[in-house]
């Protein structure tokens, strides 16, 4: 999603409370490791992030390095988070973050687990409470990831297909209610398997206006989407949150079953590919690739349950778009992002991006229309040590689209 820090944090946390909250920002990847190699530990220190700007203000004649204690298994690291940030589907947005995080084995061989919670109110009166757990077991043989959340969530939509206009728009006051829960095991050096159930309920929906498309495919006051879901995963990426290389590749096949609550019976495949390559070769330039293909495979999902632009599970896809402009039964996503340096010591950087969105012509599976946009960035560095950056873009999409986009960690 969203995530710009306040200045009230810096002055609570530490550094090592920072790093708790690498796993929170990229639960939806799989086997990554985020943590940096013994070998790369004088590149860091040359590094700056923003602590090290902090702290450099704070620091008086004749202080002392303070030097942490490693971090061992079983030592739980807290943090408390206030924040800010601004999407275009929620306006300015307050947030207050708790998290957790944890070695339950060796953090040479073990990933950091972490259990996060949140309030999140926004401009438009959006609530939002996500309960999140990432949780990594010994030498990472199984990872058990939770992403359960409440929203209240009036929105826009648009009606269906690639060709759905501005004017067209209704607002779409709903509950829903989300139970995502799955435990991948490891079955080779970068691969994962295994199977879960998600459960998506929403009630009390009501609609405001009469856009064509939302009355004749159809809008539920209330409606269930419940199934198991069967997942694949390689990724050979040493950083999730700021890659520098490596090939991510996610499969996730649901099927959504009367037998278990829902609605209808529907499926639904999803296909995530990311790809870096450092350009040039010994620099620490990155060009990115994205793909994201979400489809429909047979029946009929429930209209909010539909493929959108920016539902994907970090709500990051189309860059330029406001969440959920485009909407229908199959949807088709590619994006490309060269990140580089702008000053040595690693504080600041850039980004430019270009992302192309299709979806099919619903009541027809057709696709006739590419949804270009294209933007520009600013990275500030959170941590040094995880890379993690807040990213600042603005995104220009077609028929005069644009707008901000604000995320704590890379966009993908």
């Amino acid at each position: 999603m969203f995530l710009l820090f306040c200045k009230l944090w810096f002055c609570q946390i530490e550094a090592k409370s920072l790093s708790a909250w690498q796993t929170t920002l990229n639960q939806e990847n799989i086997g990554a490791d985020t943590l940096i190699s013994e070998s790369e530990t004088d590149e860091v220190a040359a590094q700056k992030d923003i602590m090290d700007v902090y702290h450099n203000l704070r620091k008086k004649k004749g202080d002392k390095t303070v030097i942490e204690e490693p971090i061992k298994p079983g030592k739980v690291l807290y943090s408390v988070v206030p924040a800010v940030g601004y999407t275009l589907s929620t306006g300015f947005t307050g947030i207050v973050t708790a998290n957790a995080a944890f070695y339950l084995h060796d953090i040479a061989t073990t990933n950091i687990s972490s259990i996060g919670t949140s309030f999140v109110y926004t401009q438009y009166n959006q609530i939002m409470v996500p309960i999140q757990a990432n949780i990594w077991t010994k030498n990472n043989g199984y990872n058990v990831v939770i992403d359960w959340r409440f929203f209240k969530y009036p929105q826009d939509t648009y009606g269906l297909g690639g060709h759905s206009i501005i004017e067209n728009s209704d607002n779409i006051n709903y509950k829903h209610l989300r139970l995502h829960q799955t435990v991948l095991k490891r079955i080779g050096n970068s691969f994962y398997a295994g199977a879960g159930y998600f459960m998506d309920y929403r009630w009390n929906v009501e609609e405001y206006g009469d856009n064509n498309d939302v009355r004749d495919y159809g809008l539920m006051k209330k409606s269930m989407s419940s199934g198991l879901v069967a997942i694949m995963s390689f990724d050979s990426r040493k950083n999730s949150i700021n890659p520098e290389g490596g090939l991510y590749a996610n499969l996730q096949y649901r099927p959504n079953m009367k037998l278990l609550g829902s609605s209808s019976n529907w499926q639904s495949l999803i296909t995530d590919v990311r790809k870096y390559v450092k350009l040039p070769g010994r620099s620490r330039n990155v060009l990115a690739f994205w793909s994201y293909n979400w489809l429909t495979l047979s029946g009929k999902p429930p209209y909010l349950d539909l493929p959108g632009t920016g539902w994907d599970p970090s709500n990051n896809t189309a860059r330029g778009y406001i969440q959920g402009r485009f909407r229908s039964l199959k949807m088709l996503y590619v994006e490309t992002e060269y990140r580089f340096a702008l000053t040595q010591n690693g504080l600041l950087g850039g980004v430019v991006f270009a992302n192309a969105q299709s979806f099919s012509n619903w009541p027809s599976d057709k696709f006739n229309r590419i949804i270009p946009a294209t933007g520009l960035g600013l990275r500030i560095k959170v941590n040094k040590t995880s890379r993690t950056n807040i990213a600042v873009d603005y995104g220009f999409g077609v028929n005069g689209s644009r707008g901000l986009f604000v995320n704590l960690g890379e966009v993908f």
